[in-house]
């Protein structure tokens, strides 16, 4: 039988919180994901139904997420649904809970700042694995220049100078990209 996976956008209702187990440690919280539908009677949005799951995330994922996600945040949740069950005193109980994958912050709502987490190097670490590991320091340093070319870009104000020249011959659009109108500057 298959995992049941899914994606859940909405708002963080509870404060993360952290607990160590024998298994590791786990960081839990509760998200609401509310419909919005447009109403022709009000000719507005509206609320409709709420949907409420209690998300688990484990180990490094936990770590993170009880750093970064407080309660009202508006996340977007990845992973596979579960049931617990258990006896209690009125009877048999269960709970659904949502055991995430990938947790991130909804940015269409806001903006947030990214910073990698620091992997502790092990002493016995196979050959296979200082491979792999120089081979993610040089792909994340790649990104991070990357990063950092499009930030400049961002902020680039010099309106009389081009910030980037543009070959014809090499360009793929070729031709067309003479025909293109000039963007109009505000």
């Amino acid at each position: 039988m298959s995992a049941t996976e899914i994606t859940v956008t909405g708002n963080v209702v509870t404060p993360p919180s952290r607990v160590r187990t024998q298994n590791g440690s786990v960081t839990n919280f509760r998200v609401a994901s509310t419909e919005r539908r447009y109403d022709s009677a009000t000719q507005g949005f509206v609320d409709g139904a709420s949907f409420f799951v209690d998300v688990e995330c484990w180990n490094e994922l936990g770590g993170n997420v009880s750093h970064s996600v407080s309660k009202g945040d508006p996340v977007i949740v990845r992973g596979t649904l579960r049931t617990d069950e258990w006896e209690s005193e009125t009877g048999r109980r269960n709970r659904t809970r949502l055991r995430a994958v990938a947790v991130g912050l909804d940015l269409r709502r806001g903006t947030a700042e990214f910073r990698r987490t620091q992997r502790a190097a092990s002493a016995a670490a196979p050959a296979g694995d200082a491979v792999e590991e120089a081979l993610r320091d040089a792909l994340d340093e790649a990104m991070d220049t990357a990063t950092d070319t499009a930030m400049d870009a961002r902020d680039y104000t010099d309106p009389a100078r081009p910030l980037y020249e543009l070959d014809p011959d090499s360009s793929a659009a070729g031709e067309a990209h003479d025909a293109l109108p000039e963007p109009a500057l505000h």
